[in-house]
């Protein structure tokens, strides 16, 4: 199968060579990483079959974020943690975009941005959810930050995965959203997340670099019923260690020419894109994050200084019959400690097992 690394391996010299005086330091790091990642270079182990004595090699995941190989596991441990987090409640999912006329100045300045942009989002939903025509209390949030189109397009938006409900002033009662498919006014919403990110983008002394006709422009929010939460996870997991691109979606390059597919999310049917290989590494590349940039925060009684809250909200809301419709509101997390791995099985024989004979020590230099 096709990798984005085998992409790189091919490619990335000619890539570095063109774009080298560019190319930022966290760009060059996810390269190398994705290329080395599962070879000798990370080391790894020797294992044995202890019925048949076939020998493996298996060697260690690079562990970069933006690696389409790594993270399985992680993502399964995060999704356990997010699930056992969820309150039995409704949730709403809402998406904040940046418009395109400040698309250029998030790629200049994305650590500054990114965090703008999700936490203007959070504190406009606040504004108005404190409100008591809406709801009159401060809901939970989980926040993902996503930089793509599925056709690798740079398009910076953020997921809010939002309790339908919150905790009262006095902290007595949960108060759920007056309509279940309705939080807060999406217009209004939109308004006030417009002029946050303008204060905002003031305070940071970035505001003359923006064209002035973007204030007056309607900027992009959407607010949709998620149930229980469970689904709107399950997608949110699948890129929060790692960029929107399997190695499953490529299918072949051909002549420096590589084609990917994707689902339009308009027509629901599947698209092809072929590009010279220089301009996949580019598209791949524009989302990786600069070190340190959280794509993931939680906010409201989601927070981690909120657990008390939450636990209260949690008993508030248990002592209540369940009204939900969503039949995987009701069902339980599993617990981390029950999952446990399946054994290695040996690739050769098929019914032995595969245990570990040496170690296999990483051959790259030391930091």
């Amino acid at each position: 199968m096709l990798e984005v690394a085998d992409i790189f391996r091919l490619h990335g010299a000619a890539y570095r060579a063109r774009f080298g005086d560019r190319l930022l330091p966290s760009h060059q790091r996810a390269m190398q990483d994705i290329e080395a990642c599962r070879t000798a270079y990370f080391g790894g182990h020797l294992k044995k079959c202890d019925r048949c004595g076939h020998q493996v090699y298996t060697y260690h995941s690079c562990g970069n974020r933006h690696c389409p190989k790594c993270h399985r596991h992680q993502t399964e441990r995060w999704l356990q943690k997010q699930r056992a987090r969820l309150l039995p409640c409704f949730y709403f999912l809402l998406t904040f975009t940046l418009p395109s006329e400040l698309r250029a100045l998030a790629r200049t300045h994305q650590k500054k941005l990114y965090g703008l942009l999700m936490r203007c989002a959070v504190a406009a939903l606040h504004k108005l959810a404190r409100d008591p025509r809406y709801l009159g209390a401060r809901p939970g949030c989980l926040a993902v930050l996503h930089t793509w189109t599925r056709a690798l397009l740079y398009h910076p938006h953020v997921h809010l995965l939002v309790t339908a409900g919150g905790l009262s002033p006095d902290r007595t009662q949960w108060i759920p959203s007056k309509n279940p498919q309705y939080l807060v006014p999406v217009e209004a919403l939109s308004v006030i997340f417009r002029a946050k990110m303008c204060a905002a983008l003031k305070k940071a002394k970035l505001l003359e670099q923006i064209p002035p006709q973007v204030w007056k422009k309607d900027w992009v929010v959407h607010c949709q019923p998620a149930g229980s939460g469970r689904k709107v996870l399950d997608y949110l997991g699948r890129y929060v260690f790692r960029i929107a691109i399997t190695n499953s979606r490529l299918e072949q390059i051909d002549h420096g020419q590589v084609t990917f597919r994707y689902r339009d999310s308009r027509s629901q049917k599947p698209r092809r894109v072929t590009l010279p290989a220089l301009e996949f590494i580019a598209r791949f590349l524009q989302h990786v994050l600069p070190q340190g940039c959280a794509k993931v925060r939680y906010y409201g009684i989601w927070a981690g200084s909120c657990r008390k809250q939450r636990e209260q909200a949690r008993a508030l809301l248990s002592a209540e019959p369940p009204t939900l419709s969503d039949p995987l509101a009701l069902v339980a997390p599993l617990p981390e400690s029950a999952v446990v791995p399946a054994p290695a099985t040996c690739p050769h024989c098929r019914i032995g097992h595969l245990l570990v004979i040496e170690v296999l020590l990483p051959q790259r230099a030391p930091p």
